[in-house]
């Protein structure tokens, strides 16, 4: 269903000197522009549960901590028309209120905005997944959104 959603509303991506970076519930994406021509064997990528590290043509891209843990086995990259690199990592905790506010501790932060954003989008991607049938894609959400929106469990159905 994540994905259906995804599809429909779009993504809010966060900017980076070397790309961007974006998240559902489930994953984060990390989308590096390289120099065109680039093959797979000048790509050197380690993508650990805690920490990832990306080379190129032997420069370092990025490399540290990861913001939250992720299935390092689920992980996963992939070359693009020899100009792009896709990262897709699985996030342990697939919460709405699990929403990254960088990708490593401390580098490629999302701004205030940005946070806002994508904090709305899982709230909503959220309300989808508990509410099949239902078209969250174009809604529009104010109030208590902030670490996953508010908790309807304990109502009656």
């Amino acid at each position: 269903m994540s994905v259906h959603f995804e599809e429909r509303s779009g993504v809010v991506p966060c900017t980076t000197p070397w790309g961007s970076w974006y998240q559902t519930m489930e994953e984060v994406y990390v989308q590096v522009n390289v120099p065109n021509g680039t093959s797979a064997k000048e790509v050197k990528c380690r993508l650990g549960s805690k920490d990832i590290e990306l080379h190129v043509r032997g420069q370092e891209i990025f490399k540290g901590k990861l913001f939250g843990s992720t299935v390092s086995d689920e992980a996963t990259w992939t070359l693009e028309d020899k100009c792009l690199i896709h990262i897709v990592l699985m996030k342990t905790n697939r919460e709405a209120g699990n929403c990254w506010s960088s990708l490593l501790e401390g580098e490629y932060c999302a701004n205030a905005w940005v946070q806002d954003q994508m904090q709305r989008k899982l709230t909503l991607e959220r309300f989808q997944r508990e509410n099949p049938g239902f078209d969250f894609s174009g809604a529009e959400i104010s109030g208590n959104f902030a670490g996953g929106g508010p908790d309807f469990s304990s109502l009656q159905k």
